[in-house]
């Protein structure tokens, strides 16, 4: 099926969405991005006959979204490569929800507090998300000195991340399907190669980083809502964080699984619930299958 639509690419934040039935799938790209998704009911069927039937039985759209800076820190806009941590959560969805990538390559907390509104809006009871990420911070914690244009205050920094969580409640997406995700941590000295690389100076500091991770951890407290915190996980027990990395900034492959095994529990408890798209092939009625594709013969 063709993607209802337009994608968007950015990098350290991004934006992805899926409607339940078919997996859409966002551009394909190299290291990965931080981000964020929504998952929201999408099938226009009033009483899916697989679903069991009722007002309860729920389709879903996820809809992810990361802002993040030029392909420097583009953990989302890249994260439906073979690998990627957003392909392997629509693998997981597939025939539950689709899964869309919204990336916007260098952006940050202010400029998708001005876009959310063109990209989630608020709409019927079958449009409805049932679960958003949003995961920012890559761009916004870089240094003022070194690159004012993508770097936020870290008091704006909160100040956007709370408005983005209330703006998505007021789209009747409730805090309790929010996930905010933490930028990961810098490996700052294979990050310096890629700046010397660029013809720059180190433009960021894990420890800075680390800073704005627990700003994210604060508003989520303050918010009501789920988080990920891979700055912390990352490097937790003295793990060897900088393999989670391709080039000190960007997930590596192995960084894509790290974040895929720990925002699916999150994800999971959200649309555990949700049927499955379509009877089982064994189960569709052989002799008239339109009663178990459609619901009755008369379609």
């Amino acid at each position: 099926l063709e993607p209802e639509v337009k994608t968007y690419k950015w990098l350290s934040n991004y934006v992805s969405f899926a409607k339940y039935g078919c997996v859409k799938q966002g551009s394909p790209g190299s290291p990965s991005c931080h981000c964020g998704f929504t998952l929201s009911p999408s099938l226009k069927h009033p009483n899916p006959p697989w679903s069991g039937g009722g007002a309860g039985a729920k389709s879903l759209s996820f809809r992810g979204w990361f802002p993040s800076g030029e392909l420097t820190p583009a953990s989302g806009q890249f994260s439906f490569q073979q690998g990627g941590w957003g392909a392997s959560l629509a693998d997981k969805l597939v025939r539950k929800c689709d899964v869309l990538n919204r990336g916007f390559s260098g952006y940050n907390t202010r400029w998708a507090k001005i876009i959310l509104p063109r990209l989630i809006q608020k709409g019927n009871s079958l449009d409805n998300p049932v679960a958003v990420t949003i995961f920012f911070g890559a761009n916004d914690s870089a240094l003022k000195d070194e690159n004012p244009k993508q770097h936020i205050p870290l008091e704006e920094y909160t100040a956007n991340l709370k408005s983005m969580v209330q703006y998505l409640k007021s789209v009747d997406i409730p805090e309790d399907r929010v996930i905010l995700i933490t930028p990961p941590p810098l490996c700052e000295a294979a990050w310096e190669k890629e700046c010397l690389v660029q013809g720059c100076k180190l433009n960021r500091l894990n420890l800075v980083v680390g800073e704005y991770a627990s700003a994210c951890l604060r508003v989520a407290q303050d918010c009501g809502t789920d988080v990920l915190d891979l700055w912390s996980l990352m490097q937790k027990d003295s793990q060897d964080f900088p393999s989670y990395l391709s080039d000190g900034l960007h997930l590596s492959p192995k960084g894509n699984e790290f974040v895929f095994s720990h925002l699916w529990p999150l994800i999971e408890k959200k649309v555990s619930s949700l049927p499955l798209l379509l009877p089982y092939w064994r189960d569709v009625a052989e002799a008239k299958p339109e009663l178990s594709l459609l619901g009755d013969g008369d379609h």
